[in-house]
């Protein structure tokens, strides 16, 4: 990105290079936080000015919480993290949509597995099935925000040829007869393993948010069970808890 500083400007140095690093940030690799910007010197020598000019334009992104400093390491963009709500339960798609964001899917996969000594008993599953599984990668143009794997019960009667592009709950209303009524979840951290790291390119071992649940009808009988892995770097959860007085 082209810059130079207009030194015939009645707009400050410093607020000239803000300006410069408010549109630099916008920019990948450095939007992502996945790189550090340029070097307080380094950028003071290019632009011709000094580095308190510099360290003065930085202070005011990071004031605004776009941006962090670590002493002795630099300055990078803080990622844009994504609140949902666990007493909300609305379809990943609309609710991102409602933040602004147009999901991404990085990986719609579907295939007959079979079934786990876990998922049998999640599933109340008497004997040993093949399951359709159903994973998922997605996000935003910008980044990967979550891994998603579901098996369902052989009871929805689901044969692989469904568009799972769709938001799954509505595909499973039209196209199989079955409307969903409850959930019960699990929350907890867990060290990404080799296929979760890749699926959202972090490092085996960084901290991913897992969530579990078991997916009922209405007539309180297994559907699916499912399990997402969140990138923490991109996602948050929020609940409201009221003391009872």
């Amino acid at each position: 990105m082209n810059f130079k500083i207009d030194h015939k400007s009645p707009v400050p140095l410093h607020a000239q290079i803000e300006q410069y690093l408010r549109k630099l940030i916008t920019q990948e690799p450095y939007r992502s936080g996945k790189s550090l910007l340029p070097k307080e010197d380094g950028l003071a020598k290019k632009l011709g000015v000094s580095r308190n000019t510099i360290r003065v334009a930085i202070s005011k992104l990071v004031i605004d919480g776009l941006v962090t400093r670590k002493k002795g390491v630099g300055s990078k963009v803080i990622a844009k993290r994504i609140s949902t709500r666990l007493d909300n339960w609305v379809s990943f798609t609309k609710e991102m949509r409602s933040q602004g964001i147009e999901v991404e899917n990085y990986l719609v996969k579907i295939s007959l597995v079979p079934a786990t000594k876990d998922i049998m008993e999640a599933l109340e599953l008497s004997e040993t099935k093949q399951l359709w599984k159903l994973e998922k990668v997605r996000g935003s143009k910008e980044a990967k925000y979550l891994y998603s794997v579901s098996y369902f019960h052989p009871r929805v009667g689901i044969t692989g040829k469904e568009n799972f592009h769709k938001p799954l709950y509505e595909l499973l209303e039209n196209e199989c007869d079955v409307i969903v009524a409850l959930s019960k979840e699990k929350l907890r951290a867990v060290g990404a393993d080799e296929q979760i790291a890749a699926c959202l390119e972090l490092d085996k071992g960084n901290p991913v948010l897992k969530r579990e649940r078991v997916v009922f009808d209405t007539g309180n009988r297994p559907v699916e069970y499912n399990e997402v892995y969140y990138h923490t770097d991109y996602f948050t959860y929020d609940i409201d808890i009221k003391r009872n007085l």
